[in-house]
């Protein structure tokens, strides 16, 4: 079949957990060469995404599920399912490339097939494999926030990895040098007038790279404009 691969992070957290652009994409042209499909010539990346946004709020997926819709693909294969989607918005997209006749694959389950009225099962057993996946996501920030909760208490950076401009030295939180210029340039551009789309033009026409990724978001550039510095450093109110 003609594919087309869509993978996603909503944090940087994941690309340290291991699950990060680079190891879903690989993944997923793996799988592909593996079970003779053709993947198409982009693999659409959302970067700082959450699995629960609805598909018309993320621009790669929106674009990836368009290919299917016009018949430019035959489907879409992504690295598990939980990159698709969580919660609800799973159903609501699979849906969407079912209506289009396509097709949806996963890395670590191959095909996951229509819902069938004479076998229910089948469809329960992919929403209770859902839920289990929230389950095991919930129960790994759990386990974060006590891991910093620990670290803080011990007199340490303990809010994961730190925003654009901002590093983590010695357990105190610093400014990066080279990124506070890009962030400058951002907020520069910001106070002119300039989109969320355009900065990010401007950023890679004037070579300031994002930090994990090949190319800025608008996303991206929201998060990184929306507080003048990271919480820890920002003074108490009472």
């Amino acid at each position: 079949m003609r594919l087309v691969g869509y993978i996603r992070v909503s944090t940087d957290r994941q690309v340290e957990d291991g699950f990060g652009l680079a190891v879903q994409e690989k993944m997923i042209r793996t799988w592909c060469r593996q079970h003779d499909h053709a993947l198409g010539r982009a693999v659409y990346r959302d970067e700082g995404y959450s699995g629960t946004l609805p598909a018309p709020e993320r621009p790669a997926l929106a674009d990836a599920l368009s290919e299917v819709e016009d018949g430019l693909a035959e489907g879409i294969v992504v690295g598990r399912l939980d990159r698709l989607a969580r919660r609800l918005t799973q159903e609501a997209i699979l849906a969407q490339v079912w209506k289009s006749d396509g097709h949806v694959f996963t890395t670590d389950q191959g095909e996951i097939l229509q819902d069938d009225p004479e076998d229910p099962m089948r469809t329960a057993m992919r929403q209770m494999m859902g839920v289990f996946s929230e389950l095991e996501h919930s129960m790994i920030v759990a386990r974060l926030r006590a891991g910093r909760k620990e670290k803080a208490v011990q007199g340490g950076y303990a809010y994961g990895a730190p925003p654009y401009g901002w590093q983590a030295i010695a357990g105190e939180l610093v400014e990066h040098p080279a990124e506070q210029v890009g962030l400058t340039r951002a907020r520069e551009l910001r106070t002119a007038g300039a989109s969320l789309r355009e900065i990010c033009r401007r950023l890679e026409i004037e070579q300031f790279p994002p930090r994990q990724s090949d190319r800025w978001h608008p996303e991206a550039v929201r998060r990184m404009l929306q507080h003048e510095a990271p919480h820890t450093l920002r003074p108490r109110t009472s």
